[in-house]
C-alpha cells in the first residue's frame, strides 16, 4: 500500500524545561504542572516488551486517531467525560515551542488525573488471550461463554474482562471480582459499564466504515477535584485494538488485521519466547505494519 507517512521517526525525547519525563512503553509523558503532555513516540511493543525497531510515523497515526475518537467521543458526554485538552501545537504553552517540530502531529495536553490500577478490555468476538482461556476452561477471565464457539467467533455480547497494570513484566487477565476488591465496588461496576458502552457504539460505528472491532482496551482515571471517572491514555487504536476487516471475516480461524497482531505473528514466526529482549523486525514488517496502521486510519476516520 505504500500509503506517506508524515514528520520524523521519534523514538524517545528529552526535552529540557519541560517538567518530569516518564516513559512508558510508547509514550513519554511531561508533568507540566496543571496539566501532562503526553508523546506518542514511533516505539511499539509486543507481548509487553518494547522492540528494538520502531515503526515509523506510527506515533502520528495513532494521535490522530486518539484525537479522532476523543472528538467524536464528545457526542457521547452522557457516558463519560474524557482528558484530551488539545493536540493542537499553537495551543500548548510556551515551555514547549521549541520542541514544536518533534510535538506536531504526535502530542496531546491532557488533563491530570488519579489513574485506577487496572486496564479495561472488552471483548465481543473470541480472539487472543480470550480464545486460549476460553478453550482450556470455556470462560474468560471468569466470564461463563456458551459452548462450542470457535475462534474469532462473535459473543452473544460484549463482555467486560478487566487485567492488571503491570509497570514491569506482562499484564495479568483477573476476574471482576478482584478487580473490584483493587478499586471498590461503585467504581468498579461504573467502569465497566461505561467501557460497555463505549465499545458497543464505536464498534457499530466502525462496523459501518469495513471494521470489526473485536476487541479493545480503556483506560480510566479519577479527577482530584471532582471525583468523577475519566476516560485517559489513547482511544480504539491499532495498538489497543484489534481491527478486523469486515469483508473478510470468516469465524473458526485467525483473522487478517490492521493492528498490532501482524507484528506478533511476526515475532512468534521468529520462535521468540516473548521475553527481553526481542529481536528484531524484517523491515518488510515494519513497513507492512505502518501500512496497516494507516488504513485503519483511512477506513475509519477518511484521514490519509
Amino acid at each position: 500500500m505504500n500509503q506517506r507517512r508524515q514528520g520524523p521517526t521519534v523514538v524517545q525525547t528529552d526535552f529540557k524545561g519541560l517538567g518530569p519525563r516518564r516513559q512508558g512503553k510508547v509514550r513519554d509523558i511531561y508533568d507540566l504542572g496543571d496539566a501532562l503532555l503526553l508523546i506518542a513516540t514511533d516505539r511499539i511493543s509486543a507481548f509487553d516488551v518494547i522492540l528494538p525497531d520502531p515503526i515509523p510515523g506510527k506515533g502520528i497515526l495513532l494521535t490522530r486517531m486518539s484525537t479522532f475518537w476523543f472528538n467524536w467521543l464528545w457526542a457521547m458526554e452522557d457516558i463519560v467525560p474524557h482528558h484530551l485538552i488539545t493536540a493542537d501545537v499553537d495551543e500548548f504553552p510556551e515551555a514547549c515551542r521549541p520542541y514544536r517540530d518533534q510535538l506536531a502531529g504526535r502530542s496531546m495536553l491532557v488533563q491530570k488525573v488519579a489513574p485506577l490500577p487496572v486496564e479495561c478490555i472488552v471483548r465481543g468476538y473470541l480472539a487472543g488471550s480470550g480464545w486460549k482461556e476460553y478453550k482450556s476452561g470455556g470462560a474468560v477471565c471468569g466470564v461463563p461463554l456458551p459452548k462450542g464457539l470457535t475462534e474469532s467467533d462473535r459473543l452473544p455480547e460484549p463482555v467486560f474482562t478487566p487485567s492488571t497494570k503491570a509497570t514491569t513484566g506482562h499484564d495479568v487477565n483477573i476476574p471482576f471480582a478482584e478487580m473490584t476488591g483493587r478499586i471498590g465496588e461503585a467504581l468498579a461496576k461504573e467502569v465497566r459499564e461505561v467501557s460497555l458502552k463505549i465499545y458497543t457504539r464505536a464498534a457499530a460505528y466502525a462496523e459501518q466504515r469495513g471494521i470489526l472491532i473485536a476487541d479493545t482496551k480503556f483506560e480510566f482515571g479519577v479527577a482530584p477535584d471532582t471525583q468523577q471517572l475519566v476516560l485517559i491514555d489513547e482511544v480504539l487504536t491499532p495498538d489497543s485494538s484489534r481491527f478486523w476487516p469486515k469483508d473478510g471475516y470468516r469465524p473458526g480461524r485467525s483473522q487478517p488485521s490492521f493492528d498490532k497482531q501482524f507484528v506478533r505473528d511476526a515475532l512468534d514466526a521468529m520462535g521468540w519466547n516473548h521475553q527481553p529482549p526481542a529481536p528484531h523486525l524484517p523491515p518488510d514488517v515494519i513497513a507492512q505494519t505502518a501500512d496497516k496502521y494507516a488504513e485503519a486510519l483511512r477506513r475509519l476516520t477518511d484521514q490519509g
